[in-house]
């Protein structure tokens, strides 16, 4: 998996539509999440497409989330929060301020307030969720 770094340093590059490729691209190398998993206990509240977010634990008590959405922009969205934070344990992730990780794409500024309001819950729900179990 690319680094938010990385990621960065090719969509600055890019003009806007190439952006929306990228991160549509993104959200299509989530793994599949199994629809049994897209409950409304996984599903993100406040944003105006369908996203479900679903922790798992993976070796060493790191958090892997699976995440879905039923919009492709909002997936690449889910799929960017999420590198700032995948394979990391709950402490780690409770340390890891996402949203200052992501103010280097400008999002609010690239993308239109509907694609972006439901951001913030996505990063709330994973900081929740690692606080939750590192508790």
């Amino acid at each position: 998996m690319p680094t938010l770094a990385d990621i960065h340093d090719e969509y600055a590059f890019l003009d806007p539509d190439d952006r929306y490729r990228l991160l549509i691209d993104l959200g299509r190398e989530l793994a599949p999440m199994p629809a049994a998993l897209k409950t409304d206990a996984t599903l993100v509240r406040g944003c105006s497409a369908s996203v479900w977010i679903y922790p798992t634990q993976v070796a060493g008590g790191r958090l892997h989330f699976l995440a879905d959405s039923n919009a492709a922009i909002t997936k690449g969205l889910v799929a960017l929060a999420l590198v700032a934070v995948q394979d990391r344990t709950p402490a780690e992730i409770v340390a890891t301020d996402i949203a200052a990780e992501l103010a280097p794409f400008d999002l609010q500024r690239q993308l239109s307030s509907n694609r972006t309001q439901g951001l913030p819950n996505m990063i709330a729900l994973i900081r929740e969720t690692a606080a939750r179990m590192a508790g």
